[in-house]
């Protein structure tokens, strides 16, 4: 639940992310259904704690795939080669099916999505994640150019796990809540 101009009418490619997120939330490492995390929780920041340079690498990449995940939504390219560079397992797999079904609806996005990340957990090499994503200006249009409708984008929660692996740390599990959610 990504690419939405009004809480009530998302388009085609959130609501893809939506139900596929419930799908390849089997497919990643966490819960079978995922759980939003405690408000209470939210605790560390990126300048925070002994584990700063962790989370401030785990916050650059989570921050990087929404960077490729906008590029790759400008022509709704779900083989885009830089998908896989900040993200991978579940969070890959949504992103591209998301993707492909905005392509199938002769859909793509335009504007730029303005995370804005808190750290909720960390390991050694993986970092609990919050967000309240701007999504404001990363709008639905037709392919003609011409928006998908008049309503203004909004905010929505998002949820990720970040991980390190061979020294490279990504975004390997994404959920991403209604707009207005946040």
């Amino acid at each position: 639940m990504v690419l939405t101009r009004s809480p009530r009418r998302r388009m085609v490619f959130v609501a893809v992310l939506g139900a596929t997120t419930l799908v390849m939330a089997g497919c990643s490492d966490g819960p079978s259904e995922p759980k939003p995390l405690p408000d209470e929780s939210v605790h560390e920041t990126a300048n925070s704690g002994p584990g700063s340079g962790r989370h401030r690498e785990a916050l650059s990449a989570y921050r990087a795939m929404w960077g490729d995940l906008a590029r790759a939504s400008k022509t709704s390219d779900a083989s885009s080669e830089s998908l896989d560079d900040h993200a991978e397992g579940g969070a890959l797999q949504l992103m591209k099916y998301g993707l492909r079904n905005a392509k199938k609806a002769d859909r793509v996005v335009k504007g730029t999505p303005r995370p804005h990340p808190e750290v909720v957990s960390a390991e050694d090499a993986k970092v609990i994640i919050r967000d309240c994503v701007d999504g404001r200006d990363w709008l639905n249009y037709k392919l003609n150019g011409e928006p998908e409708d008049r309503n203004p984008g909004s905010h929505f929660k998002t949820d990720a796990t970040v991980k390190r692996s061979d020294g490279v740390w990504k975004v390997s599990r994404l959920y991403m809540h209604e707009g207005g959610s946040c």
